[in-house]
């Protein structure tokens, strides 16, 4: 009910709905169209969305629906009086349908849908703001985007849908002969630009998150861009970085310092030659025009990086999200009784946003000083700062190490270790890789 006690009309075109059920009564490719953009709460009219399965379901049987035998379905199924009877289904298919109208009128079936969903989202919203208090003012706000969120996307209702075996069996098949087909490319998910990692773990891959963990000063951020890298750069595919530790400019002269090899200091200092600006300008066009969008705020909570995930992801397609680092995020006002608790609600809602958006997500982690009381400096997983949460959240942790951080006469000068120490989905190993910290960049060995 709207204010005064006026009820609101809710948005349908019943007209549309009558055309793509007559299309569907008439052809079987109107019935493989239709399918695949209409669900049976899409329809306005109850006796319509019964009509609409019972079409389905007469298919689905190998026989051709007819208005004979989808009344006949609805006979048996005792729900012929709430579809309108048989007169009204052989009105439906009085006349014949215009093949190239029938997926425009389930288009505009479906869009006419999401405005009623996003009615009664606003309506629950205005619920939840109406009786909130200030002290859950952030669980009101997460509750409203995934009110809206939920309304706009393709996958609605209140509860998610249960898929049986067989038709997961199926979907799974389907990935792995795609897998198969894609020989060579190592990477199923988002390729990190890495050919061991990507080998080990099929690149990033969607509802996953990442953890990318070291002692400062060891290159996080610069894997992490070089992922970024990798993705929006030589894959063209959206990603959004979330960096509260440098500017949005440190990072592009990063990416431009890796892709030119111009030396970053050259960059900061002015120093740069003419041979420079001549690299920089060959790659500035490549750099400029990649999809990555970057936030540098540096009071960023948690609660605006799910809600600016959720709007760009919608409206960039965002295939690839980084936290650049937890250590510095807050989750918001919401009072935790302390900073271990909050780490871990953190960690646990990113892998969620994960799935939710059905993206990876890397996040960047800080480790305590674990490492500096071993004889050999390597990170282990129990280093992890701040919450244990982190590594029962993580599908993927990797550890960065160089030993020439620590010893600068090392033999191993300029390598360094990916260590992925926990992998949820496959085996765990240790690959190298060299710094080439005066570009700000990884690459693989053999480029080097």
């Amino acid at each position: 009910m709207a204010e005064d006690g006026i009820e609101q009309v809710q948005p349908s075109d019943l007209q549309a709905e009558r055309s793509v059920l007559r299309a569907m009564l008439f052809s079987t490719d109107a019935i493989a169209d239709i399918v695949e953009i209409l669900r049976i709460r899409d329809f306005h009219r109850p006796a319509h969305g019964l009509i609409y399965h019972a079409v389905l379901a007469v298919y689905a049987a190998n026989q051709t629906p007819t208005p004979f035998s989808v009344c006949e379905h609805l006979t048996e199924s005792g729900d012929l009086e709430a579809a309108g009877g048989a007169e009204y289904i052989n009105a439906l298919a009085s006349s014949k349908p215009s093949r190239k109208s029938w997926s425009a009128q389930a288009e505009r079936i479906q869009s006419t849908a999401r405005l009623r969903r996003l009615q009664a989202a606003a309506t629950n919203i205005h619920d939840l703001a109406a009786n909130g208090t200030p002290e859950f003012v952030d669980r009101i706000v997460d509750a409203a985007e995934s009110e809206i969120f939920a309304a706009s996307s393709e996958s609605t209702g209140s509860i998610p849908p249960a898929y049986a075996l067989g038709d997961i069996c199926e979907d799974t098949l389907d990935e792995i002969e795609a897998v198969g087909r894609r020989a060579g490319d190592v990477s199923v998910g988002v390729p990190t630009g890495f050919t061991d990692l990507d080998s080990l773990t099929g690149g990033l891959r969607p509802g996953t998150l990442t953890v990318i963990a070291a002692r400062p000063a060891m290159g996080k951020s610069t894997l992490a861009a070089d992922f970024l890298r990798s993705a929006c750069i030589k894959s063209n595919l959206p990603a959004l970085l979330f960096t509260l530790e440098s500017r949005r400019t440190e990072v592009v002269m990063r990416m431009l310092s890796a892709e030119a090899r111009v030396a970053l200091h050259h960059m900061r200092a002015g120093t740069m030659t003419d041979d420079d600006w001549t690299r920089l300008a060959r790659r500035m066009p490549d750099v400029s025009a990649a999809p990555l969008y970057v936030q540098d705020s540096s009071h960023a909570t948690f609660t605006e990086i799910r809600s600016q995930s959720r709007r760009l992801h919608l409206q960039r397609n965002i295939e690839l999200v980084v936290v650049d680092d937890l250590q510095m995020l807050t989750y918001g006002t919401r009072p935790f009784a302390s900073r271990y608790e909050e780490v871990s609600e953190i960690s646990r809602c990113l892998k969620l946003l994960a799935k939710e958006l059905d993206i990876p997500v890397v996040a960047i982690s800080q480790l305590n000083r674990g490492p500096e009381q071993r004889t050999d400096k390597k990170p282990q997983i129990s280093d992890l700062r701040d919450s244990g949460a982190l590594e029962d959240n993580a599908d993927l942790i990797i550890l960065l190490h160089r030993e020439d951080a620590y010893e600068k006469d090392s033999p191993r000068a300029g390598e360094a270790d990916l260590i992925v120490a926990k992998h949820r989905n496959g085996p765990t190993a240790t690959i190298t890789v060299a710094f080439q910290g005066h570009y700000s960049r990884f690459v693989d060995m053999a480029s080097t």
